[in-house]
């Protein structure tokens, strides 16, 4: 993560600050559209995989709807923001008056981000809709993302979304939204967008100066921060060490699960580890749908029950500060085997 944006992976532009979006062209479309109508919803899910721009259209509407309050004479399209405008310049220092971004916050202890969005910063959010604008602008509450909210802060954001005041919007981001609360998803309009195309891909990687080539272009499944993590973090050397752990046997495994287990279990490598449990996630999901699609509904019950174990597991080893490096070995082996 970049030191002085937590929260931000290496090479990345930070979604407040980047002024071009690549893909998602209906999307923007709708946006532009339904606010221009009047009739626009107040709360928008904006639900998709991870890295692939969601928090980049999010901001990029906010400016827009803070650059043209009157939805009546709006443009009909989203623009590029002006980096020079009063609006774009507030949005990206985060000093606007009128956008709240509610993320996971940083640990004044430890520096390090927390785990999960509490119900402190969603108290920011009941503040900040209580505090008159002072252009009479819309007030908008950018939810980023709406899975790291714990279970009393989506109680919270829910309560305002039952009753949002005048002039408010929501913009609730989601990689998962079939793990939102049920309430929390149907008082919000779904707008899903789709893992970008490879054109796309090269278009948002160059933009960041990242040169992918086909294979990793492959790997990281039409998501930009995917791309980072297999090119800025070493994700392509980890994959390629889970498939040595796999196709190995006897003392030539255990030494390439211990190499691994050391590489994901070195200080600073939260990223990389998170990259690691996403990729044994869709390993084993992977497994289980081959399975399935092959008739073999034993095999693939068996790989779906690994991946809850897996998952819970790991669930376990960090709220207990449990020693990586022996949870890692563990998951392995019982993969390998």
């Amino acid at each position: 993560m970049s030191e002085d944006k937590p929260g931000v992976l290496d090479g990345a532009i930070p979604p407040a600050e980047n002024t071009r979006l690549f893909g998602h062209d209906e999307a923007q479309a709708f946006l532009a559209q339904s606010y221009r109508s009047g009739k626009g919803h107040h709360a928008i899910l904006i639900e998709g995989p991870e890295g692939i721009g969601k928090a980049t259209l999010a901001f990029r509407f906010a400016n827009h709807v803070l650059s043209h309050p009157n939805p009546a004479t709006a443009p009909e399209r989203l623009a590029d923001p002006d980096p020079a405008s009063s609006v774009s310049r507030q949005i990206a220092s985060g000093a606007s008056h009128n956008l709240l971004h509610l993320a996971r916050p940083v640990d004044e202890k430890s520096g390090k981000v927390k785990s999960a969005i509490t119900v402190d910063e969603v108290r920011r959010a009941g503040k900040f809709f209580s505090q008159t604008s002072g252009t009479g602008n819309w007030r908008i509450v950018i939810v980023d993302p709406a899975d790291d909210l714990n279970r009393s802060a989506a109680n919270a954001i829910l309560k305002i979304l039952e009753e949002p005041p005048k002039q408010a919007m929501f913009l609730v981001l989601s990689h998962a939204p079939g793990k939102l609360l049920p309430t929390i998803r149907s008082r919000c309009l779904p707008l899903k967008l789709a893992a970008l195309d490879d054109h796309a891909m090269h278009q948002a990687t160059a933009h960041l100066g990242l040169d992918i080539d086909g294979r990793t272009l492959a790997a990281a499944q039409g998501s930009v921060s995917e791309a980072l993590k297999l090119v800025n973090y070493g994700g392509m050397d980890i994959v390629a060490a889970f498939e040595q752990v796999l196709s190995s046997q006897g003392p030539t495994a255990r030494k390439a699960m211990h190499k691994l287990a050391d590489a994901l279990s070195s200080k600073d490598a939260e990223t990389i580890f998170a990259f690691f449990v996403s990729h044994i996630g869709d390993h084993i999901m992977g497994r289980a749908r081959q399975a399935a699609l092959s008739g073999d509904i034993r095999t693939a019950d068996h790989f779906a029950r690994l991946s809850s174990s897996i998952g819970e597991r790991l669930t376990v080893a960090q709220a207990y500060n449990l020693d990586r490096k022996q949870t890692i070995i563990s998951i392995l082996g019982e993969l390998a085997a």
